[in-house]
């Protein structure tokens, strides 16, 4: 159980600081910058839950896990991530 919780722990760890690594690359200004980190930290624990299952069933290698974990991430904040807002002159959200 404790080395579950501590891959599960690492996994969200590790989708959040590519979700920051995101954050930076991208052009500053924009709204919401938290938010890149919260969706690594989710895609993090949901590539662990993909891994999980694919141990248990296939006996997967451990590698698997940070390549799902940065392809759970590249996908979440690139394709079908948020979408780029930029806030207005006075620091408002865009309407």
């Amino acid at each position: 159980m404790q080395e579950t919780l501590l891959q599960l722990t690492m996994a969200g760890a590790f989708g959040a600081f590519i979700g920051m690594l995101f954050r930076v690359t991208r052009r500053p200004g924009q709204a919401r910058a938290f938010l890149f980190t919260l969706v690594g930290l989710a895609a993090g624990v949901t590539a662990y839950l993909i891994y999980y299952v694919l141990t248990r069933t296939t006996g997967a290698p451990a590698w698997l896990l940070p390549v799902l974990v940065l392809l759970q991430v590249w996908l979440w904040l690139g394709p079908l991530g948020p979408k780029r807002w930029r806030l207005e002159k006075d620091s408002d959200e865009p309407r």
